[in-house]
């Protein structure tokens, strides 16, 4: 099945994603629990919020989408394969391209350092992956984010599951599958702007 930007959305819609195994097959998920952010409660550890305010980063928004993806794709420490596929980069290029997949940068010096893509669905944005090059710099794109779905009026931020402890420092919570579906119900019905 070829992964159309009609499909992708429909997925999303229906609280699924997809992701790579390790020979390229797409597979399908909705997890349970479903790890989220709360917008309305996010926390900025204080150390974090002056790396924010003075740490010299020029954030960017979707000037570097396919570099962002190729980046998240790169192996890590204790993530030495990747879920991101040349398929999915391509599909979600696509997404892009059509206003639905967008990223957030951190550069310094005209170097792209870190940030994260996702895919933002009216009230719904869908955090993806996320790379640093540099400390906090994916951290420092997170809180960016946050600020600006703040400002378009977006209610849900799916983080999908808690892959690693950093995540609850922000406020990251794991819900059912069900209240998961209900809140993507209600951010459905948002008009939000990325």
């Amino acid at each position: 099945m070829r992964l159309t930007p009609d499909l992708l959305l429909s997925a999303y819609c229906q609280g699924f994603f997809p992701m790579s195994d390790a020979e390229g097959a797409i597979r399908w998920y909705d997890p349970h629990p479903r790890a989220v952010i709360p917008l309305d409660t996010f926390h900025v550890p204080r150390r974090l919020a002056r790396t924010v305010r003075n740490g010299g980063l020029e954030i960017r928004y979707d000037t570097s989408f396919a570099t962002v993806m190729r980046y998240c794709a790169l192996p890590a420490p204790g993530r030495e394969t990747t879920w991101i596929s040349e398929e999915l980069i391509a599909a979600y290029h696509q997404l892009h391209n059509l206003g639905f997949a967008h990223s957030v940068e951190c550069w310094r010096n005209e170097v792209l350092v870190g940030g994260l893509y996702g895919v933002a669905v009216r009230g719904l944005f869908a955090g993806e992956s996320m790379f640093s090059f540099e400390r906090d710099a994916s951290k420092v794109a997170l809180v960016h984010l946050v600020d600006r779905l703040r400002r378009g009026k977006f209610v849900l931020l799916d983080s999908q599951y808690i892959v690693g402890q950093h995540m609850l420092q922000f406020g990251t919570i794991e819900i059912s599958r069900n209240e998961y579906r209900r809140r993507l119900a209600q951010a459905l019905t948002r008009d939000a702007r990325f």
